[in-house]
């Protein structure tokens, strides 16, 4: 049964990955056929403890020019738990992301192997971020100059996810 929720959730999220995308902006909305866009690679966030929403708003909230795209969410008598996200697409300071809260639990979870890398532009942000990312998560490497940057961090957020903050 596992195997079949586990394929139903990738067709769902392939089919809503090639669908069109809709951006809102100053009122106006921009329809871009999936056909006149670029190949995109994006980040997809796979969450097993219904954390997704708070994730992502968590995310939106912390980062200039970011947004929720669209939210997608199981229904009455679906393969995940009501309400929660089956699929949503978000930016961050313009770069696409997307994340699920998936109803089979699998044996994997998230990696610090695999991170996203910001540039921080001043001490300023550098020290915001790393205050707000490593809250009630992990310190993998406290804000210092390692040789290769003048002040890097690296830190995994209270959702797992994995974060190495560089300033410029």
């Amino acid at each position: 049964m596992n195997r079949y929720l586990a394929i139903l959730l990738l067709l769902i999220l392939s089919t809503s990955g090639c669908a069109e995308l809709k951006q809102i902006k100053n009122n106006d909305t921009v329809i871009e056929n999936e056909t006149n866009m670029k190949q995109q690679i994006a980040t997809f966030l796979t969450f097993q403890d219904n954390n997704a929403e708070n994730a992502m708003n968590f995310y939106v909230g912390l980062f200039d020019n970011s947004k929720i795209i669209k939210i997608d969410r199981w229904g009455e008598n679906s393969p995940g738990k009501e309400g929660q996200i089956m699929h949503a697409t978000f930016e961050l300071n313009g770069k696409l992301f997307m994340c699920s809260d998936s109803p089979p639990i699998h044996d994997w979870d998230f990696t610090p192997a695999i991170s996203n890398f910001v540039e921080c532009g001043n001490d300023a942000e550098i020290e915001r971020l790393f205050s707000e990312l490593s809250e009630g998560g992990t310190v993998t490497m406290p804000l210092n100059n390692y040789g290769f940057s003048q002040k890097f961090g690296w830190v995994i957020d209270p959702f797992g996810i994995s974060w190495q903050l560089n300033l410029k």
